[in-house]
C-alpha cells in the first residue's frame, strides 16, 4: 500500500520554528510534484508550498511566503516544510501530497496521494 508519512509536526510558540518531513513508503515519488497543504478546524484544506521533481521551482502561498520554505531529497526520497517565524493562525493539520501533474499544480484535486496529516499547534 502506498503511503505518504508526515513527521515533525508539535507544539511550538509563536515565533519559533518546525521542519515537517514527508517520506514515503511502498514506492517512490521522485519524478512527481510534491506538496504541502494544511487544514485549520471549520476551514477547507489550503496548500501552502508546493515543489517540482527537480526542485527547481517552487510555490509558496502568501500566507506563508517569506517564512516557510519547502525543499526536497530525491535521493532521500523525502520533502520538506521549513516553517519559521510561526504563528498561531498557522495552527493546522499539515497534510503532504502528491501529484503526476508536472506544471506545479496548486489545487486540491490535482494531487493524488494523501498523508494522514501531522498537527501543528502555535500558542500566543
Amino acid at each position: 500500500q502506498v503511503q505518504l508519512v508526515e513527521s515533525g509536526g508539535g507544539l511550538v510558540q509563536a515565533g519559533d520554528s518546525l521542519r515537517l518531513s514527508c517520506a514515503p513508503s511502498g514506492r517512490t515519488f521522485s519524478s512527481y510534484t510534491r506538496a504541502w497543504f494544511r487544514q485549520a478546524p471549520g476551514k477547507e484544506r489550503e496548500i501552502v508550498a508546493a515543489i517540482t521533481w527537480t526542485g527547481g521551482r517552487t510555490y509558496i502561498a502568501d500566507s506563508v511566503k517569506g517564512r516557510f520554505t519547502i525543499s526536497r531529497d530525491n535521493a532521500k526520497n523525502t520533502m520538506y516544510l521549513q516553517m519559521n517565524s510561526l504563528k498561531p493562525e498557522d495552527t493546522a493539520v499539515y497534510y503532504c501530497a502528491a501529484s503526476q501533474r508536472l506544471l506545479l499544480p496548486i489545487r486540491r484535486l490535482d494531487y493524488d496521494y494523501w498523508g494522514q496529516g501531522t498537527q501543528v499547534t502555535v500558542s500566543s
